[in-house]
């Protein structure tokens, strides 16, 4: 219970759903026991009004008491029906508080995890999978919906009726209360054993339903690359392979959930040859009335599942408990990236990196060893290498998705770590290496970074990214759907779509990281151009392998294994005769060759 004490907030938070959901157990509980008292007292009233018949035989009376014997009979019958009405409607209150209950618990309990998964660094994320994280959010939630809602209210429910039932029966006769209970803690016992086997076979079939369907997916996300490579036939002998695994144990399931009613049905009957064996000995000694036994077996099968369900409680708090530890596991862990000062202003660009050194931390990679260098408000700056040089790993410091090992990096003369975070990157525009398109709009889209933009922010921000031709060829211009990732559009088209986004909100600072890989030389130099009277007036750090691009910057450096082997502008280092000229020449001899 010690992992489950984190929904104890949320106890509390609902406690009115709590307490008037255990009031209406009660009553539902106490309209339950009424037809078996009224059960008892007919059966009662039968044969004593059977006895007085019989007696006026051959009188007037005897139509007058049979008379007097229906009325009862009537009153008897119509008491009954209210009561089960009466408990039908508690038990509707019952669940329209404690089940509702779970649901706001499991709808808190869901944000709380999503809010709390926002605040976590990118190292996080390099770390889980998304699968995992996605089943914390939704199987281990859904467990623990369990708990706080069928557990708790079928617990009460059991303690409650226990309570009512048993001083009751014990009351009328001691010895029939022990032997009809008998069978009862047995039942429970194997429920709780047959129970878990169920829960275990389940598990198994949701980790390979999972591994089935992300086959699946893959398969259906790769279907270009399977085709291409005359695959299908290989992927159908493995779909075939995990259908047979996931049936196999389906089948295994099966069988045990087969036991599951046989089992409680014999131990009921048992039940009910213990109680009318022992219930016909007690009557012939005189000590109950025939009444009574009908009375017991009402009881015992009042008693029938919540007994069963203490076995079924038991295994949902288990499980409950399992996975609110692994929701815990994440909800504990903190994020490093932390404000020192809170520091919130508007910025004006200058960028400053001091001795930096960066080792990513979930790889222990050393992307990073004593970089410096420095950009004024509304200078550009080219960062030129090849790949694994560590050119996208000083994007990420300067959006602060990781905080340096070494050294510091500053904005207008400023530690980065002063600044509230949202403060720093609301004022930057990041066009990230791997492009990521929402299933929305073109339009939607490029309008993502902001809160509100008009149809002319966001068609300037396209004209800007070189985008408004190609948006001019789909049928519903801007409110084209560009598909899961944005797989309806072309690579370039993507980088284009992502330009405009980080352009469309105005930023202080602008980032393009290899933002022009997807694209050819004649786009790059369009869009480039276009971009260079973006660049004005906002500090720009264009990340690229291609030294083209490098071309507008005011700053070029140059890197290597994670060190500045070169820096000047492009007019110098190509005077130079160092790595950034060779660089320039090699790129520049292979484009021509593309072009024979």
């Amino acid at each position: 219970m010690k992992d489950l004490a984190h929904l104890n907030k949320y106890f509390l938070k609902y406690k009115w759903h709590l307490i008037l959901g255990t009031i209406f157990i009660i009553v539902s509980n106490f309209f339950g026991i009424v037809p078996a008292v009224v059960v008892r007292y007919s059966f009662d009233l039968l044969q004593r009004s059977l006895d007085i018949f019989s007696a006026f035989s051959g009188f007037d009376l005897q139509s007058e008491t049979y008379s007097v014997f229906a009325k009862s009979i009537l009153i008897l019958a119509s008491t009954i029906l209210i009561s089960a009405l009466l408990k039908g409607i508690f038990m509707f209150f019952m669940r329209q508080t404690i089940i509702v209950m779970s649901r706001h618990i499991e709808y808190d309990l869901k944000n709380e995890i999503y809010e709390h998964y926002q605040t976590l660094p990118l190292s996080f994320y390099r770390k889980n999978n998304t699968g995992d994280l996605m089943a914390r959010i939704s199987e281990d939630v859904s467990k623990v919906r369990m708990y706080v809602g069928p557990a708790i209210m079928y617990g009460i429910n059991m303690f409650t009726l226990f309570v009512m039932v048993i001083p009751f029966m014990l009351s009328i006769n001691a010895r029939l209360t022990l032997y009809s209970l008998i069978p009862l803690p047995i039942l429970s016992i194997s429920i709780y054993f047959v129970n878990n086997i169920i829960n275990k076979r389940s598990e198994e079939i949701q980790r390979s339903l999972s591994g089935l369907s992300t086959f699946v997916q893959e398969a259906f996300s790769g279907i270009r690359v399977i085709k291409a490579f005359v695959r299908e036939d290989d992927f159908d002998h493995e779909f075939d392979k995990a259908s047979e695994d996931y049936k196999h144990k389906s089948l295994r399931l099966a069988f045990v959930q087969a036991l599951f009613f046989p089992l409680i049905m014999g131990l009921i009957g048992l039940s009910v040859i213990l109680t009318v064996y022992i219930g016909s000995t007690e009557v012939f000694n005189g000590t109950i009335t025939t009444g009574v036994i009908a009375e017991f077996i009402i009881y015992v099968n009042m008693l029938t599942w919540p007994v069963t369900s203490l076995g079924w409680i038991t295994s949902i708090i288990q499980r409950a408990a399992a996975s609110q530890k692994r929701i815990n596991e994440f909800l504990h862990t903190k994020t490093d990236i932390i404000s020192e000062e809170n520091l919130k202003r508007d910025i004006e660009g200058s960028i400053a990196f001091d001795d930096v050194s960066f080792v990513y931390p979930d790889s222990g990679i050393k992307a990073l060893q004593n970089v410096s260098f420095d950009v004024q408000p509304g200078e550009s700056l080219a960062i030129i290498g090849t790949t694994g040089s560590g050119k996208s790993t000083i994007a990420n410091l300067i959006c602060r998705l990781y905080d340096v090992a070494d050294g510091s990096v500053k904005i207008d003369n400023e530690n980065i770590q002063k600044y509230e975070i949202d403060t720093v990157r609301s004022q930057i525009g990041y066009v990230p290496q791997d492009v990521f398109l929402f299933s929305e709009t073109i339009g939607e889209n490029i309008a993502f970074g902001a809160d509100q933009m008009s149809p002319d922010e966001i068609e300037r921000a396209a004209e800007d990214a070189d985008l408004l031709e190609n948006i001019s060829r789909f049928s519903n211009g801007f409110e084209t759907r560009v598909g899961e990732r944005g797989i309806t559009l072309s690579g370039g088209q993507k980088q284009r779509v992502s330009i405009a986004r980080a352009i469309a909100r105005q930023p202080k600072i602008l980032i393009l990281d290899d933002a022009l890989s997807a694209v050819d030389t004649k786009t790059e130099n369009a869009i480039l151009n276009a971009m260079a009277k973006i660049m004005k007036g906002r500090t720009s750090v264009i990340i690229s392998h291609r030294v083209s691009s490098a071309k507008l910057a005011d700053k070029v450096i140059m890197l290597d294994d994670g060190k500045v082997i070169e820096s000047g502008t492009h007019d110098e280092l190509m005077k130079s005769e160092g790595a950034y000229k060779e660089l320039h020449d090699k790129q520049l001899l292979g484009e021509s060759e593309v072009v024979e």
